[in-house]
């Protein structure tokens, strides 16, 4: 019998805040953490998520500053919080049965403009020893697993917004199929730069209601243009059951499956019909041997695109045809913004709490819901519904679905 995986802590970092439980009630009021930024004024988007309660100096000396760059931090200090909330001591684990593999889209953008900027207005030997290991993707990873000790895997995951999602699969793979017993896992990013912002602005990607930032993140509403960029970090606790229980740990939730596929058809665009993503659902439910009547609720990848919002609508149509009706569903990006490779984590979290509650989380800014989306959306406000099972969907450019599917953890 395969081993059943556990979550058992968790934390975030947030453009709604940096502690779990302040995210959540913000969330169930609606509030949203987007804001506009003069910095920006140069660019068609002006408007971002950007995480203002996250001070460095609060969490870190001057040495790590300054040789990590913000996604690794963010990492780090949403995996001190879960880590404390699980409560287990690395120093009393076999190291090699434990793992650190954490999702991560772009890594130390913000980085390489500051070392172009030094080459350029300095010289050659002005750029920075750190540059590289700053700017790695696998840099969240590492420096988590050095921070406790870890010698079993320790990788990054990069398949842009799908990242923390296909991390989490791989930690969840990793826990049933006997490798470790422990993987802190999740996503992190920090993409809100000049190049990032920049370059998702040129792809004319990017909401541009610079005079609304509050409301411009609107998915499965028809006046959506857009999405609005976000930062942050996700991580989480992954363990196997029995070892849970032998150290009497509080279980947060139980991982019961997921799904990954591929659209193969366009590096930017999604599937028209949602054929695959569906596909990554229908995947889902069947590792976890359940069925679409099983679910009660879906955290949707609801960017606010424009066509990325109806090929997700479509695909939960198409597998969900029977249960549509009655089934929940919401986009919390609508509050914090688009975290990239950071949003799976922070979402598959807020799913937990949704279990946890037994609420659904708003959607905000869904007053004229897109006709060519069907679902119930839970807009403007959150909405009290018994939950048992819910799925977190996150879908990356490349093509990338990515699911997973959690049970509440007082089943177990």
């Amino acid at each position: 019998m395969s081993r059943r995986v556990v979550v058992t802590g968790y934390g975030l970092i947030t453009p709604l805040g940096c502690q779990v439980e302040t995210v959540w009630q913000r969330m169930l009021r609606s509030e949203s953490g987007i804001k506009r930024y003069e910095q920006f004024s140069d660019f068609r988007s002006q408007i971002v998520g950007m995480c203002d309660e996250f001070v460095p100096r609060d969490h870190f000396d001057v040495k790590d500053i300054r040789r990590l760059d913000r996604f690794t931090l963010f990492a780090l200090a949403a995996a001190r919080d879960a880590v404390a909330m699980s409560g287990i001591d690395f120093s009393r684990e076999n190291p090699f049965r434990c793992a650190s593999i954490i999702g991560c889209g772009v890594g130390g953008l913000g980085e390489i403009e500051v070392q172009e900027d030094r080459y350029r207005t300095l010289s050659a030997s002005k750029i920075s020893p750190y540059t590289i290991p700053k700017i790695m993707l696998n840099a969240a990873a590492g420096n988590v697993a050095i921070a406790y000790q870890i010698h079993g895997p320790a990788r990054g995951v990069a398949t842009a917004c799908a990242s923390a999602n296909d991390a989490m699969a791989d930690a969840f793979r990793t826990i049933r199929c006997e490798e470790c017993d422990v993987v802190i896992t999740g996503g992190t990013e920090s993409a809100v730069t000049n190049l990032g912002l920049g370059g998702f602005s040129a792809m004319r990607a990017l909401s541009e209601r610079n005079d609304d930032p509050e409301g411009a993140s609107r998915p499965f509403d028809k006046d959506r243009d857009g999405f609005v960029l976000g930062e942050g970090a996700g991580i989480l606790v992954f363990e196997d059951y029995e070892h849970a229980k032998k150290r009497g740990a509080a279980i947060l939730g139980e991982v019961l499956g997921c799904g990954i596929t591929t659209d193969a058809s366009h590096i930017t665009k999604p599937d028209n019909e949602g054929i695959f993503a569906a596909a990554a659902m229908e995947s889902t439910l069947r590792n976890s041997r359940l069925g679409t009547g099983d679910i009660d609720y879906i955290n949707l990848h609801g960017t606010s695109t424009i066509l990325g919002d109806i090929a997700e609508s479509a695909a939960i149509e198409r597998l969900f045809s029977a249960e549509v009706k009655t089934l929940s569903t919401s986009s919390t990006k609508s509050m914090i913004g688009h975290l990239l490779g950071g949003s799976g984590g922070v979402e598959l979290i807020v799913t937990l709490l949704a279990l946890r509650d037994n609420v659904v989380p708003p959607t905000i800014n869904l007053v004229n819901q897109d006709p060519e989306c069907h679902l119930d959306f839970t807009p403007l406000q959150p909405k009290e519904k018994p939950l048992r099972r819910a799925i977190s969907n996150s879908f990356g450019f490349g093509g990338h679905n990515a699911c997973i599917l959690v049970g509440k953890g007082t089943d177990l």
